[in-house]
């Protein structure tokens, strides 16, 4: 089994409502998974967000919380509901009406990774299935919940970045409009999960820092803008998907030459966007 749940990095002092979260990034395979998976070690990790909480470690600087997966995505995926269970994968679990992501094999306990790639042969069992919900994601919402809902008291709002990669083959089709290929694709649910003024401050910290940037399309945000995003409550949330080959050899699932360079760039976005859940009086005083 994966080691943990989650892993919390907290600022020194927590001067903005901004919580950054990367739920595909985990990368503890136990042994035991990786024995029962027909994947070997490098397939496996494929559908993972690989080197995002490195990319966003240092938003603790800023005065914001990081909360990161412990758990790897093909093992529990932290983005889905718990409901999201795939009956092509698990015992006992009846199909009701279609759901695209469980059709597909992303459930909360995905049945592939990257290509369509089953992770398994055969079925896994009800009683596994909720060990993984009950260890993992239960434990990972409820303190990201937490986090929230500290911002929320401390601040009056709270505005979730929930941290992704995305494939580079993602905005081919985009690419071949003639129009300069999307880096970032910024999802608040077609502004059902964050006010436009705050997802406008972001992709100005993305633009600013020289970074192309659409909404959208084609990743509106799933279960965790869903589940977080009330803003007619002060509560936002907002899916952040960036273009892994700017930093990370896709095949080798390695960082580029480019990591370091692109995390320095990303800093400066970090900051811009931890400025946006500081009170007024705080940002001036910072100026």
């Amino acid at each position: 089994m994966p080691k943990a749940a989650y892993h919390l990095m907290h600022p020194q002092r927590r001067t903005t409502a901004v919580v950054f979260a990367s739920p595909h990034s985990g990368r503890d395979y136990s042994w035991s998974f990786l024995r029962r998976t027909n994947l070997n070690d490098h397939t496996v990790r494929s559908s993972e967000d690989a080197f995002v909480d490195q990319l966003f470690q240092d938003a603790p600087r800023y005065g914001a919380p990081l909360i990161k997966a412990g758990a790897p995505r093909a093992y529990v995926d932290l983005n889905r509901s718990e409901e999201e269970l795939d009956p092509a994968l698990i015992e006992g679990v009846r199909k009701s009406g279609h759901n695209p992501r469980i059709a597909s094999g992303l459930g909360v306990i995905p049945r592939v990774v990257a290509n369509g790639q089953a992770i398994y042969t055969g079925k896994i069992t009800m009683a596994e299935a909720e060990r993984r919900i009950d260890t993992y994601w239960r434990p990972y919402h409820e303190a990201l919940s937490a986090q929230l809902d500290q911002a929320h008291l401390m601040f009056g709002q709270a505005i979730l970045i929930d941290c992704h990669s995305m494939p580079h083959e993602a905005m081919d089709t985009i690419a071949r409009t003639g129009i300069r290929r999307p880096e970032v694709v910024l999802g608040d649910r077609f502004g059902a999960a964050a006010a436009p003024g705050i997802v406008d401050r972001i992709e100005e910290a993305f633009t600013s820092a020289g970074l192309v940037v659409t909404r959208n399309t084609p990743f509106a945000g799933a279960y965790v803008t869903q589940r977080y995003g009330r803003p007619s409550r002060n509560r936002h949330a907002v899916q952040i998907e960036i273009d892994r080959a700017l930093y990370m050899n896709e095949q080798l699932i390695r960082p580029n030459g480019h990591f370091e360079a692109f995390r320095n760039v990303l800093n400066g976005v970090i900051a811009e966007i931890a400025a946006i859940g500081r009170p007024a009086h705080q940002a001036l005083a910072a100026e």
